[in-house]
């Protein structure tokens, strides 16, 4: 049982695999004219499709709406039903059917043309109703199902999902749909985090902010860490700048080194130490800090006045790992 269920699985994959690798040598003219239909629309791209074809179709929707085309899935069903109602002559309809001959289509291709709506047509039928009213055809014709039947759509409902992948990849690339536009679309995913939080959406200010005039004492410093916690007090001039920090590692060193904490500040604090800027990408302050081997650094604006301070644990809780 073993033996055959394993066999059953490799050629199911070897199947749909042979049927997705002569995608390829159909991208032409008519991908090209989906495309730019789609980077052209001034609308929003309606992905529908009954059956399998509606849940790849729904994936697809996804996929386009995250790199930068609005898009979302309709049920052709609920088009039926009022839903249509929903789509405009600046939209383009993306529609899902391999054999072409979907019922519901006897009624929602009509609609569309009163409303002038672009069709697109993902099928393995070329010659079918869908594929002649279509703007845009893109073939994802299979030889065979690797269903043993040769019924349930798996070598198609594969290449339906790839030729999906292919057009949104195409378009996204030529809008220039970059990093950071794709984390604005996902603010609470990892990527959002490491791309769009900067050093002052995270840094600690005001109460917050271990701070002491050079003229401070060892203990004013010791104080001032011990009250914080983040492992740094920062040092400034009469201008508010920076002139050195005053770690937990200066304090062990200084009072190895026989140090009174009645001494003055600049006596005891590392001068040679590394700022950040506010408008700095966190991803990119965290990495400066790693390599540094340092835990926590001061947060300067563009005038190089001292307006925060951030450290590690900052990063972390960020989701900036």
């Amino acid at each position: 049982m073993t033996e055959r269920m394993i066999r059953i699985a490799r050629e199911t994959l070897e199947l749909e695999l042979y049927e997705a690798s002569r995608l390829a040598d159909r991208l032409g003219e008519p991908f090209v004219s989906a495309a730019r239909a789609m980077l052209a629309c001034e609308g929003k791209v309606i992905v529908s499709g009954m059956g399998k074809s509606g849940h790849i179709g729904k994936k697809i929707a996804a996929t386009l709406a995250s790199t930068g085309t609005p898009a979302f899935f309709v049920h052709p069903a609920e088009a039926l039903h009022g839903d249509l109602g929903m789509i405009e002559s600046r939209d383009i309809m993306l529609f899902i059917s391999y054999s072409g001959t979907a019922k519901e289509l006897d009624l929602i291709i009509p609609r569309l043309q009163e409303k002038a709506v672009t069709l697109i047509a993902i099928t393995g039928k070329p010659d079918s109703p869908l594929a002649k009213a279509a703007l845009a055809i893109l073939d994802i014709s299979v030889e065979r199902e690797a269903c043993p039947m040769r019924l349930a759509p798996t070598s198609s409902a594969v290449n339906t999902l790839m030729m999906g992948d292919a057009l949104a990849m195409a378009v996204m690339q030529e809008r220039g749909f970059n990093e950071e536009d794709f984390a604005r679309s996902h603010p609470a995913g990892a990527l959002g985090a490491r791309l769009l939080n900067r050093v002052h959406h995270l840094m600690r200010t005001e109460e917050q902010l271990p701070a002491v005039a050079d003229t401070a004492t060892v203990m004013d410093a010791l104080l001032e860490l011990s009250r914080t916690g983040l492992g740094l007090v920062c040092v400034t001039n009469t201008h508010h700048q920076v002139v050195g920090v005053f770690t937990d590692g200066d304090l062990r060193r200084w009072l190895v080194g026989g140090g009174k904490l009645e001494a003055g500040i600049c006596d005891a604090m590392t001068t040679q130490c590394s700022v950040l800027q506010t408008e700095m990408r966190a991803a990119e302050a965290k990495e400066i800090l790693m390599k540094k081997r340092i835990s926590a650094a001061p947060v300067v604006d563009e005038t190089g006045q001292l307006v925060g301070a951030i450290n590690l644990h900052d990063f972390h809780q960020a989701g900036i790992m």
